[in-house]
């Protein structure tokens, strides 16, 4: 084989360094964009545990003439979600469920977190449900859950 034919056989360098250089910003993509998705999922996740604890109101007031839960029938409510009480919280997949009979001032989010649903038997939600509010009848009851991505508040009523 001569010089001429050994040079053409493989990459220049300055190939190698382009796929690499191209094969890192695709992995940096995926990287800056994967956190996000995985919030977004998990808000998802908390706003349809927030259904279903409102869903679960609605069942329990068809159930005990009209009644909301009290914060003493977590251990029955708890059935209605098909869940456990550990700690006087009622456990989902994702989050607590903290039961309360007092009324949360209006614009006020009662303590709810990232993974703890607030339900109150006294509250609505407020006009762009991001916290509580005035109950709009005395069966309505309200809950309210942070939100990770942007630290936003939800408010769901029955």
């Amino acid at each position: 084989m001569s010089k001429q034919e050994l040079k053409q056989k493989g990459f220049t360098i300055i190939e190698v360094v382009l796929v690499l250089a191209i094969a890192a910003l695709i992995f940096l993509m995926v990287f800056i964009a994967l956190p996000a998705l995985q919030r977004n999922q998990r808000d998802a996740a908390r706003k349809q545990e927030l259904q279903k604890v409102v869903s679960a109101v609605t069942t329990w007031q068809s159930n005990h003439r009209g009644q909301s839960p009290k914060a003493s029938d977590e251990e029955a409510f708890s059935k209605y979600l098909d869940a456990n009480v550990v700690n006087g919280k009622i456990q989902l997949a994702t989050t607590d469920v903290d039961i309360t009979d007092t009324a949360i001032g209006a614009g006020q989010t009662g303590g709810a977190t990232t993974s703890t649903i607030i339900l109150s038997t006294k509250n609505g939600c407020n006009a762009d449900s991001t916290a509580f509010g005035p109950q709009s009848n005395s069966r309505q009851s309200a809950a309210v859950v942070q939100m990770e991505n942007g630290q936003a508040f939800f408010c769901q009523a029955s």
